[in-house]
């Protein structure tokens, strides 16, 4: 048996969904401002290039901490 689809429901949903949403997109447009794009959440850095805020005080394999402070402007630290 096929059930009828509440549109005000679905519409309702939507919408819902749209909202929560639209609040990560802000919040991660907000945050990319001003934290390296490479690093995760942990604090490692998954750069496969080096960076001045890597300390790479750690086993092999592991990914380097990021020591860099999300207050900075992290750009000039790449390496070129």
């Amino acid at each position: 048996m096929i059930k009828k689809i509440d549109k005000a429901k679905y519409q309702a949903s939507v919408a819902r969904l749209t909202d929560i949403f639209a609040d990560i997109s802000r919040t991660t447009n907000e945050v990319s401002l001003r934290r390296c794009p490479y690093k995760n959440a942990q604090d490692r850095c998954t750069a496969s290039f080096g960076c001045r805020n890597q300390d790479r005080s750690v086993a092999p394999g592991e990914l380097y901490p990021c020591t860099g402070s999300d207050d900075l402007d992290y750009r000039p630290a790449w390496e070129e």
